[in-house]
């Protein structure tokens, strides 16, 4: 399969940027308010590589399934890949937000050529996502992932919505999150509100905040005091075991990074580089 991005380059002199690989959060595509943040990225002087996984935009695929273990491969393709640019420089920041975040997270505690780590609204245990939304969830859940886990072999897969309501099977459940994904959908996307059910499970089981203190590079964590996914003392919980960890706590919900918080989100981004890379 073959992985599709967008390099951006900063304009000016600038002599071999860094380059910052990016990803979009659960469920989405490339296009979903983060070319903004890439866009910034560049106007500062950083080269950033935003790729859609596969299965999703326009990579090959269109299953749209979730799967961490392949998204983390297709990570680890895109910095293969964005180590052959020439305009390029050596130093390589992951990026990501939401799933994306426990991705760059996960992969930062395996590698060693990684120089700094943003992890945004960053959903580092996918167990205590799940547990909170209550048992009949867990139990919903679980059977539908088993279902389709088996049926989708013999052309009998079940689909759930990606982002759904308090009451409705999804991937996103959380009161008000729908209403804000869905605006940051791209008009002209073919992108389906929907995932192979069993997504649910390999979500749910998925827990990189046990990786933490593994990580060597720089890393910052914004959290949001306002997400409704992710719970923002947690992150600052799991900060603590970084051993060269930033932690951010802002007025922010778990999507408003990318729309209305934009601004002091990436402001804050960018003073970490700064810092981080000086």
């Amino acid at each position: 399969d073959t992985c599709r991005g967008t390099l951006y380059l900063p304009g000016g002199d600038a002599d071999d940027p860094p380059v910052i690989v990016m990803a979009p959060g659960l469920g989405a595509e490339r296009s979903f308010g983060y070319p903004a943040v890439a866009e910034r990225f560049a106007d500062a002087g950083y080269a950033a590589f935003l790729f859609d996984y596969r299965e999703f935009g326009a990579s090959d695929g269109d299953s749209q399934a979730v799967h961490p273990a392949n998204q983390r491969a297709d990570y680890a393709a895109a910095i293969d890949r964005v180590r052959r640019v020439d305009a390029v420089g050596r130093d390589l920041v992951l990026w990501g937000a939401s799933l994306s975040a426990a991705h760059v997270l996960a992969l930062a505690a395996e590698r060693a050529d990684v120089d700094a780590v943003i992890g945004a609204v960053p959903m580092l245990d996918g167990r205590a996502i799940a547990r909170r939304r209550g048992p009949k969830y867990l139990v919903r859940s679980g059977a539908a992932g088993l279902r389709d886990l088996i049926g989708h072999r013999f052309g009998r897969g079940r689909s759930v919505p990606i982002v759904g309501g308090t009451e409705e099977l999804a991937a996103i459940t959380e009161p008000g999150t729908k209403r804000k994904y869905l605006d940051l959908v791209d008009r002209e996307s073919t992108w389906r509100n929907e995932t192979p059910a069993r997504s649910l499970l390999r979500v749910a089981n998925y827990r990189p905040v046990g990786r933490l203190g593994e990580i060597r590079a720089p890393t910052l964590l914004l959290a949001g005091t306002d997400d409704a996914v992710v719970d923002s003392e947690a992150v600052v919980d799991a900060g603590e075991t970084l051993s060269r960890g930033t932690v951010v706590t802002m007025p922010a919900d778990h999507f408003s990074p990318l729309g209305e918080d934009f601004e002091p989100a990436v402001g804050h981004q960018l003073s970490f580089l700064r810092d981080a890379l000086e």
